[in-house]
């Protein structure tokens, strides 16, 4: 339809030349303009809206989750009307920082934020958000903490033939203006004040939204769910996102960020008993807001303590509720951290879950071998490399070392994974 309707602009002359043909029966294009009685028939187009893009698969709209490597991952970003569920880490150290990208993305692009929390101040969580990296001025700040060491002269100057030049790059490690979907923020700055006060953001705080004294029918939702499931319904219907009452219908986003969804101090004990009383609780809040999703332009990001989770039946039900499941693993206090295979990374990654929308089942990722690190400034997903034994004078410990580890990384990681012989350049 793009192309139609640009080659449809063109100079009048064109036009008439188009209108001639057609008329002698040589092509069936025309010129699409007003007719005499005024009325447009220009035909359905996309939603234009900051911060989004359609999918190049099935035209879904997209917006960024605030890192690039992460949208590329998923397909091209994160479809609108979808829940992506972060599984924490075990120190929920890492899976924060991918919370507040996501709500840093949507006040760069304008979009309205809805910002859930049990245990912090949805305020003091906004005044935390990463600084974007906007202006050719950061390049530099930005190349010191992609590359650990100063590439050679000669290296940098090296020209490639001329028919590679065109390409695009496979990865980008530049800065991006503000008008480009996706941006990389500085971990080590602060968002400013400015850009957080000019934002419209709605806070859900579940200590000031829910009283001591409020009784709960039984084989219901737990209080603070049901408070959410409100609270999102209401500025979902009474701001427009729904579309439903044409005089307040957006041309916006709404990012809804939920955090640590299921642990207790939501009122749910799913994280302290194998078969609580409130098991179906967390099934039925997801199920609910995938339908007021559905329906609406928002998407929604939640992170989940799974591994604190008994029951792994419960595991298994929210991945199915879900529509992106992205699982972070840290080395901290874990045999890996001081395995030499992992020294360049701080964890793994893993894409459990990829959305088929329109369809009743899900898709599983082909790439296993993701691992993630937290520079000064950037955190970074990478392919898993294994490092090359090109010494001759390793120690024999060492190498033994090496190989035992390379088995347990499994088929993901090639070749090496699979006997017990390193290998040998």
């Amino acid at each position: 339809m793009a192309a139609v309707a640009t080659c449809g602009s063109s100079a009048g002359s064109t036009g008439s030349a188009v209108a001639t043909a057609s008329k002698s029966n040589v092509t069936s294009f025309q010129r699409r303009g007003p007719r005499a009685s005024g009325t447009n028939d220009s035909g359905p187009r996309l939603v234009s809206i900051a911060g989004t893009r359609p999918s190049v698969r099935n035209g879904q709209l997209l917006v960024s989750t605030g890192l690039p490597a992460l949208d590329q991952l998923l397909g091209g970003g994160l479809a609108v009307g979808t829940v992506l569920l972060i599984e924490e880490d075990k120190y929920n150290i890492y899976s924060p920082l991918l919370f507040k990208y996501f709500l840093a993305e949507g006040i760069v692009n304008g979009h309205t934020l809805l910002v859930a929390s049990t245990k912090e101040d949805p305020a003091n969580i906004l005044q935390e958000l990463p600084a974007p990296l906007l202006d050719d001025k950061c390049k530099k700040e930005f190349d010191e903490d992609v590359y650990n060491h100063k590439t050679p002269e000669s290296n940098i100057k090296m020209k490639i033939a001329w028919r590679y030049q065109l390409l695009p790059k496979i990865e980008q490690i530049g800065p991006v203006s503000s008008s480009r979907f996706g941006h990389y923020y500085d971990a080590s700055k602060r968002m400013p004040q400015e850009l957080i006060e000019a934002s419209n953001w709605h806070g859900f705080f579940l200590p000031e939204k829910i009283s001591s004294t409020l009784k709960v029918e039984p084989c219901s939702l737990t209080p603070g769910y049901t408070k959410l499931l409100q609270f999102i319904q209401n500025i979902i219907y009474e701001e427009g996102f729904d579309g439903s009452n044409p005089q307040k219908k957006q041309r916006n986003i709404l990012r809804i960020g939920i955090q640590n969804l299921g642990s207790p101090l939501w009122g749910d004990d799913i994280c302290c008993a194998e078969n609580g009383g409130n098991s179906h609780s967390l099934t039925k809040f997801l199920y609910v807001l995938r339908g007021l999703l559905r329906t609406s332009l928002s998407a929604c990001i939640i992170t989940m303590p799974t591994h604190l989770i008994q029951n792994k039946a419960v595991i298994a039900r929210v991945t199915n509720l879900s529509d992106i499941v992205v699982g972070l693993e840290s080395f901290i206090g874990s045999e890996k951290e001081t395995n030499p295979l992992y020294k360049d990374y701080h964890g793994l990654i893993h894409i459990r879950q990829i959305p088929r929308l329109n369809n009743l089942i899900c898709d599983e990722s082909d790439v296993k071998d993701l691992a993630f690190k937290l520079k000064r400034k950037l955190f970074t997903i990478e392919r898993l490399h294994l490092p090359p034994d090109l010494s001759d004078t390793v120690s024999r410990s060492s190498k033994m070392d090496l190989a035992e580890s390379a088995k347990r990384l499994g088929p993901g990681c090639g070749m090496m994974a699979r006997g017990k012989k390193h290998l040998d350049f």
